[in-house]
């Protein structure tokens, strides 16, 4: 019985030690990752605009769509599609995707016939 209780301590012991190592490596990463963002976000041409958007009929299918293409796409930051606003706000890297390259992906999502940008604004 001593020794089953020696051994489950010695288990447990070793079990701490393994997750605080995983944990200190976990620390170590991110600050190299943070300074890669950083780096990344310097040499962006970050830009955002707003869409609007008819065709939408509701939140989670329309909406949802869109916004979810869009962010799949090389260069695009950030997606918020408003069903109630009709409207999209996309940041995005100017040197990766164009105004004109993220228009497209909206008016050819559903074969195209679906939704239209029918204005976009600059947000400066």
């Amino acid at each position: 019985m001593k020794n089953l209780e020696i051994i489950i301590v010695l288990l447990v012991y070793v079990l701490f030690s393994v997750s605080c190592d995983t944990k200190a490596e976990n620390k170590e990463a991110k600050p190299e990752q943070t300074k890669v963002l950083v780096e990344d976000q310097t040499t962006e041409n970050l830009q955002k605009i707003s869409l609007e958007i008819e065709g939408m009929t509701c939140e989670i299918g329309c909406a949802r769509t869109i916004q979810s293409k869009l962010s799949k796409k090389k260069g695009v930051k950030s997606v918020k599609v408003s069903f109630e606003d009709k409207k999209g706000i996309v940041s995005f890297d100017g040197s990766k995707i164009t105004k004109s390259q993220i228009i497209e992906v909206v008016n050819e999502i559903a074969g195209g016939d679906v939704y239209k940008v029918v204005k976009t604004t600059k947000i400066e």
